[in-house]
């Protein structure tokens, strides 16, 4: 048989192997299975863990209370060299190693830095998107080079990552209004929005808790706009009165749209509309680098916000691999993760759940200072 049918049966029936696998595991169980690992002392011993804790310790100014809270830091951070090691040879278009969340568990991970209530449905106030042309479409296209998004920001140890997403799909769709590029205010979600599921008692947005860009974004219709960050600062706590003054809205939700879950759709709404809401699932992230992430696993489960600002026809691959499309993710880690900020994750075929929950918004015009 020629060697490339071969290769290609081969591939097919892993992929298939992989499919069904991801529907009865988790993530990380799925890859612990398709790379085992050849014990931990001599995996250790050839990651050079002591070096890299150490390394890890000074560059985030990691700093442990006892003895046993840092030895205990330091099994964590053994356990996620390993798993960064499996993951690159899962998704080898990306680097996976050495994060700033590299003493943490999974679990500690996504209960403090994700915090996506997954709901899908269509808010009161929401319309679907109509249909847009793809055929004249550019082959790369990224908001930051038109001055329709903001720097970087970080929601800290809070699951607040839907009011980012929020946030910054309002400041692009307000430049595209205004001209005018404004920092919004994510701590008065956290403390203002607490908009509700009426078919799902107690789903609410719940500040640190989690919260859905859709009922953000209905909320912000009902409130009648969002502050400036600098008058209505972020503090990244919870718990917190609300303290909006309506004589200080800077920017306003005109309404709001639900993509249909193409990604050729996406890209002419990015386009036409500026930066998109988006959900996806974060599983990856925690030991991302850099490069484009395209794993041959990801499950579908959204838990976390994000914004897409563009798209890139090719990225950073080994030379054996070929360059993907991807898009381009804007984050709430702040710029000491991922590029400077930023996620790459390839496109075509909704990776990660990336075109599961995707909303755009249009802003209108305030007069408020």
């Amino acid at each position: 048989m020629d060697r490339r049918i071969l290769s290609s049966l081969l591939l097919l029936l892993l992929s298939a192997v992989l499919a069904s696998a991801v529907a009865v595991s988790g993530d990380d169980a799925m890859i612990r299975q398709v790379v085992p690992s050849d014990g931990e002392q001599s995996e250790d011993h050839l990651l050079n863990a002591e070096h890299h804790f150490s390394l890890f310790k000074s560059k985030f100014s990691k700093t442990y209370a006892t003895q046993e809270e840092h030895d205990y830091r330091f099994r964590v951070f053994k356990a996620n060299l390993r798993r960064a090691k499996r993951r690159q040879l899962l998704d080898p278009t990306a680097v996976h190693g050495v994060t700033k969340f590299s003493d943490l568990t999974p679990s500690e991970f996504r209960r403090q830095f994700l915090g996506l209530n997954r709901r899908l449905r269509l808010p009161a106030d929401a319309q679907k998107a109509p249909i847009l042309p793809t055929n004249d479409l550019p082959t790369d296209f990224d908001w930051r080079d038109h001055g329709a998004v903001t720097g970087v920001k970080d929601q800290g140890a809070c699951g607040s990552c839907w009011s980012f997403s929020a946030t910054g799909a309002l400041e692009g769709a307000h430049f595209l209004s205004t001209g005018e590029l404004v920092s919004l205010s994510e701590q008065q979600l956290v403390d203002c929005d607490h908009e509700c599921d009426p078919e799902e008692s107690g789903s609410c947005d719940s500040g640190c808790n989690g919260g859905l860009m859709n009922s953000a974004f209905e909320y912000i219709l009902k409130a009648g706009g969002v502050e400036r960050e600098k008058d209505y600062p972020y503090t990244g706590t919870d718990g917190g009165s609300c303290k909006f003054d309506k004589s200080k809205i800077a920017a306003a939700v005109s309404n709001f749209s639900v993509i249909s879950s193409d990604e050729d759709q996406m890209a002419a709404n990015l386009v036409k509309h500026g930066p998109l809401a988006v959900g996806i699932n974060a599983v990856w992230m925690q030991t991302y680098i850099g490069g484009v992430s395209c794993p041959y696993i990801c499950g579908k489960y959204l838990d976390h916000g994000v914004l897409i600002v563009g798209y890139g026809s090719s990225g950073f691959a080994p030379i054996r691999f070929k360059e993907k499309p991807y898009w381009i993710i804007k984050n709430s880690w702040g710029e000491n993760w991922g590029e400077n900020g930023y996620y790459k994750i390839c496109m075509g075929r909704n990776v990660c759940g990336v075109d599961s929950m995707v909303s755009s918004v249009a802003a209108i015009h305030t007069t408020s200072s």
